[in-house]
């Protein structure tokens, strides 16, 4: 009975799993499920930059690859993955805020805002950092709750 009992836990977590995977790959900004363009989540912490990462050096995790520039920064990330993930399913930050809108990014726009990477907008002569940055806390509450609606 015990064992019939484990099984049916493991299979509802395996579901469960499953299911936020699915989840995560439908709402999050993901090319072949490769987040952030490929660039490594790691390095806007330690590098302070933007830093591609390499085929080579991967992970999968929850649904979502992610690419490092050494094996370093994907041990340091293996260790708490949800600190270096980027906020809003990796969307520009400044949409998110501003309109609810999952809008593409340029992974080398960013910034760290109380331990949290923020990816932004920026092509055409449009920076929507600029934009951010004028109105951040608003922008930030506002980004919080339409990203709640979005993924629930």
């Amino acid at each position: 009975m015990k064992k019939l009992i484990l099984f049916v836990l493991i299979l509802v977590s395996g579901i469960s799993f499953a299911q936020n995977d699915a989840k995560r790959i439908n709402q999050y900004n993901l090319e072949n499920k490769v987040a952030i363009k490929g660039y490594d989540p790691v390095g806007y912490f330690n590098q302070g930059k933007a830093v591609k990462g390499k085929q080579e050096i991967s992970t999968y995790y929850q649904g979502v690859i992610y690419k490092f520039s050494s094996s370093e920064n994907k041990e340091t990330f293996l260790k708490n993955p949800s600190k270096y993930e980027p906020q809003y399913g990796g969307w520009c930050a400044y949409a998110m805020g501003s309109a609810g809108e999952k809008v593409e990014i340029n992974p080398e726009t960013f910034k760290i805002v109380d331990g949290k990477l923020y990816l932004f907008y920026n092509a055409y002569f449009n920076n929507t950092l600029k934009s951010w940055n004028k109105d951040e806390a608003n922008l930030k509450s506002e980004a919080d709750n339409n990203w709640k609606k979005i993924y629930k």
